[in-house]
């Protein structure tokens, strides 16, 4: 493995270049939220060319996923069309696509081509061993990992304006907040068993079809052709930057590293930098998969809240989107089916309701709640968290057979979380599709947040 880069965008020169007008737009605000992440996190200063370097990656693209979105968006009868039969069969094994009249194997389209090269060559610098260690971190977290990813990086992150926006724009608030909610929790859950992110295997599939049905979205939000129905009346551009842009993918994958082992550790669980770096290095490997530009993929914690921290002073202020959505995640915990008779059923949605509102109050902070319209909850739930975590983790955990117990503890969690999700019927999940070019956004989405 090579060594790792930590500051990989320390050297970049400033560059004259167009910024959409959300660049900075509310750099006082994003610095009163990042204060407790400057102080955590350990960042001295503001960076300028890393500022510039966010500032123009609002206007980049994942280039290999766009130029696969176009290929699967061109007419029948292209020779360089993508069909999404070729995609699945190609993402499901080496073998290629048949030909047609079943002779042989037909040549995979450019496009394809060059997507697969860059998603199945496995760069230097991954450590497999370190990838899986970091799913046996992640599998530990259990609870603490999904209220995380669901209160500070998800609902976090609805204090921004853009990725909001988009969310809205391709239907999230129609499409079913319950089930956006139950793919995202799948897909964390599954990035977090053995070997499931090597070349072909379950999680990698699931990772790559989520990446291309982002490009899909992002070139149908982006259509200049002036077609009706295009994204010409329905994205500006100039105010968001691309629908699907670098800045945003460099924020989201933060939400799901450096965020979340900073909210673990505000829960009473311990991330010695053993696991710190396993976690870091599966999510950077996430994130190359993801097709973030390796100017933001860093395998070190504080260089991940150093880049997370310069994220939030590039934003804008929260729009008419994010309340909109915050209220619909709190709303949506009166639809999941809890474990116990159906008598039990009213008082413990009230109980989740009420426990996410008291997280939410304590991670966000009273002016947030209010800037998203959520009601104020006393910290009752960190009150009995953080002695919870410190007799797991640090009394239970550390005992003979502690780590094992922690896992099996992890994995059962999860299960009840994403059963609690699944148990009402619900459209098949959209991971598993690319067929949509913007109807089937999921919540995993590189557009669902900015770092908290």
């Amino acid at each position: 493995m090579g060594e790792p880069v930590d500051n990989p965008v320390d050297d970049v020169e400033p560059a004259s270049a167009p910024y959409p007008r959300r660049f900075r737009a509310a750099e006082a605000r994003g610095a009163r939220i990042g204060r407790p992440l400057r102080v955590l996190g350990r960042v001295r200063g503001v960076d300028e060319a890393l500022l510039d370097r966010i500032g123009r990656a609002f206007n980049e693209e994942d280039d290999a996923g766009a130029a696969l979105a176009a290929a699967l968006r061109l007419p029948a009868g292209d020779p360089e069309r993508v069909t999404h039969t070729q995609l699945r069969a190609a993402l499901a094994g080496p073998a290629g696509t048949p030909a047609p009249d079943g002779a042989g194997v037909a040549p995979l389209p450019p496009a394809l081509r060059r997507f697969l090269a860059e998603v199945t060559a496995v760069p230097p610098w991954v450590d497999r061993d370190l990838v899986e260690q970091g799913a046996t971190v992640q599998r530990r977290l259990g609870q603490n990992a999904a209220d995380v990813l669901l209160q500070l990086s998800l609902v976090g992150g609805y204090r921004f304006g853009g990725p909001t926006d988009l969310l809205v724009a391709t239907g999230a608030l129609t499409g079913g907040t319950l089930r956006r909610l139950a793919e995202t929790q799948e897909w964390t859950v599954g990035l977090s068993e053995p070997g499931a992110l090597l070349p072909y295997a379950p999680a990698w599939r699931a990772t790559l079809h989520v990446r291309v049905m982002h490009a899909l979205v992002g070139a149908s939000f982006a259509d200049r052709s002036g077609a009706e129905g295009s994204g010409t009346d329905r994205w500006d551009t100039a105010r968001w930057g691309l629908p699907i842009n670098q800045a945003d993918q460099a924020a989201t994958l933060g939400l799901f590293d450096g965020t979340l082992i900073l909210g673990c550790r505000a829960l009473g669980v311990p991330v010695p930098p053993s696991d710190s770096r396993a976690l870091m290095h599966l999510w950077k490997w996430v994130g190359h998969l993801m097709g973030v530009h390796p100017d933001f993929l860093v395998d070190d914690e504080w260089a991940r809240h150093r880049l997370n921290h310069h994220v939030l002073l590039a934003q804008s202020g929260v729009s008419d989107a994010g309340p909109r959505l915050a209220r619909a995640v709190v709303a949506a915990q009166a639809e999941r089916t809890y474990r116990g008779p159906a008598w039990w059923q009213p008082a413990r949605a009230w109980f989740e309701r009420e426990r996410l509102l008291s997280m939410l109050t304590a991670f966000l902070g009273v002016r947030s709640m209010r800037e998203l319209g959520l009601p104020l909850r006393p910290p009752w739930a960190h009150a009995y968290l953080l002695p919870l975590n410190t007799w797991r983790y640090r009394v239970l955990g550390r005992l003979p057979g502690g780590p094992e117990r922690l896992e099996r503890w992890g994995r059962r969690r999860s299960a009840a979380i994403l059963a609690s999700y699944r148990a009402r019927p619900e459209p098949s999940s959209s991971v598993t599709r690319t067929g949509s070019a913007t109807g089937s956004q999921t919540s995993s989405s590189p557009n669902t947040g900015m770092t908290a």
